[in-house]
């Protein structure tokens, strides 16, 4: 080997071995500061087992009510949040791929014509003549050129990019269990409003006809004016109570039109019909607590934030090296464009170019501590979604089951108010007590009921509130 190969062959092994590196920090995934064991998990709470058991992606299905399903696949192909999410997912990809190029080579083609006229104070022209007549100039060429990323700079620019895309995806996947929650809880609450309602009309109902009746046993002179009083009184306030009811029906239909991108009253004729309130299972595997940040999308995007804040001080830190560029071009020139295919119009250039930063004022400085400080900021955010994501589920764990509890403890006390009226009924009509412990007890069972079909969609609410703490479903 000559001794001028030598320089060459050690010149190409540091280059190489530049281009294996990269300015800046690496990233290391944080870890996520979570417990051991969740605190309701297998002590009587809604976990099944405090291990990981796979739940359905399709989390919604587990209450069983075909319409909930449509609704929610509706929503996920139509609502506007989603398609949203989307778009800018699709941006973020088209900038990954602009930020992919720039560490490519650039190849371009060109071709031009000048007619001119060179200073007879200066240089001559291409045909010698000083100045004194124009000329025409024909070209014609490929130009390329490759900045070389010898510090990684563009490696960090890239690595920038992907995980801002990334952390679209996450917010994406955020959106889409976000609106499917809010799909599955106002329908649940609609069930909800429209069963109470259904429990109110029957009240009352049952209210006039217990006025009729009142008025009937007046003309047999059994009861008095103020039991008739007092009879009506309570079918009208029964009545008042009504119409707040059916709007709360009314503008739940609309608020699940809305998240559908569908107008106001279009689902009306769809869900009108009364239907049972969806309940779903009575445990759920929550899993272990260190894989909440596997499932949970805003912890995914908090990390992937993080990550591209920390690729963005390597890029900062790029901006202080020598950037080198290879540049070069071939092609034809002549004074006449029928020369251009002669042997004497080529042309070529290739070379070098060097840029070394030396005086900015401050700028990249300033830029480095920039990125620094947004790093940190990305770190303080992270931890503050890891620690919210920890509330979430301990609230949503303490919730389902103190709902499950509450409705065990109403449906006895609704049981129990319906036997009471009964008996109030049977000693009123015997004398033995006063019309007023029958309102009493009449009262008390449309109260009792009403908190009981309250109650069961809360349950529901509840469970839909810890599958979106939880991430909605996995496997």
């Amino acid at each position: 080997m000559s001794l001028l190969k030598i320089p060459r062959l050690v010149l190409t092994s540091a280059l190489l071995s530049l281009g294996g590196c990269a300015v800046g920090p690496d990233f290391q995934a944080p870890q996520a500061q979570l417990p051991t064991q969740w605190r309701d998990a297998g002590a009587g709470g809604p976990a099944s087992a405090p291990v990981a058991q796979p739940v359905n992606d399709a989390w919604w299905d587990s209450f069983g009510d075909p319409e909930l399903s449509a609704l929610v696949a509706e929503a996920s192909a139509a609502n506007p949040d989603i398609l949203i999410a989307y778009e800018r997912l699709r941006q973020s990809r088209a900038a990954l791929r602009v930020s992919e190029a720039d560490g490519l080579p650039k190849l371009g083609a060109n071709a031009s014509y000048r007619r001119g006229q060179n200073s007879e104070a200066g240089l001559s022209d291409p045909s010698g003549r000083g100045g004194k007549s124009s000329f025409n100039l024909w070209q014609t060429g490929v130009d390329a050129s490759w900045e070389l990323d010898l510090w990684g700079r563009v490696q960090r620019e890239v690595e920038q990019a992907g995980a801002l895309s990334q952390a679209a995806l996450e917010a994406q996947r955020g959106v889409m269990l976000s609106v499917r929650a809010e799909t599955a809880s106002h329908y649940i609450r609609l069930r909800g409003a429209q069963n109470q309602l259904a429990v109110l009309r029957q009240t009352l109902d049952n209210a006039n006809r217990n006025l009729a009746l009142t008025r009937l046993r007046q003309r047999e002179g059994v009861a008095t004016e103020l039991d008739v009083s007092q009879a009506d009184a309570q079918a009208a306030a029964i009545e008042a109570a009504v119409p707040p009811l059916a709007l709360r029906v009314d503008q739940l239909m609309n608020a699940l039109a809305l998240l559908l991108d569908q107008p106001p009253h279009a689902l009306h004729a769809r869900l009108e019909t009364l239907a049972p309130i969806p309940g779903g299972p009575v445990r759920v595997p929550v899993g272990l607590p260190s894989e909440l940040a596997e499932r949970r999308p805003d912890i995914r995007q908090a990390q992937a934030r993080l990550h591209a804040a920390v690729a963005a001080i390597g890029v900062a830190e790029g901006d202080f090296y020598p950037r080198i560029t290879l540049s070069g071009n071939i092609g034809l020139q002549a004074l006449q464009l029928g020369n251009l295919d002669t042997d004497r119009a080529g042309i070529f250039g290739v070379g070098p170019a060097l840029q070394i930063p030396l005086f900015e004022g401050g700028k990249l400085r300033g830029r480095l501590r920039l990125r620094e400080a947004q790093a940190q900021e990305a770190a303080l955010a992270f931890q503050k979604t890891v620690l919210g994501a920890w509330h979430d589920v301990d609230n949503a764990m303490t919730a389902y089951r103190s709902q499950q509890q509450a409705r065990t403890s109403l449906e006895r006390a609704s049981a129990s108010a319906r036997q009471a009226l009964l008996h109030a009924q049977r000693r009123y009509a015997e004398g033995a007590s006063d019309f007023v412990n029958v309102l009493s007890a009449q009262n008390a069972v449309l109260a009792n009921d009403q908190s009981r079909v309250a109650t069961e969609a809360a349950v529901s609410l509840a469970l839909v509130d810890l599958y979106r703490a939880l991430g909605g479903g996995w496997q």
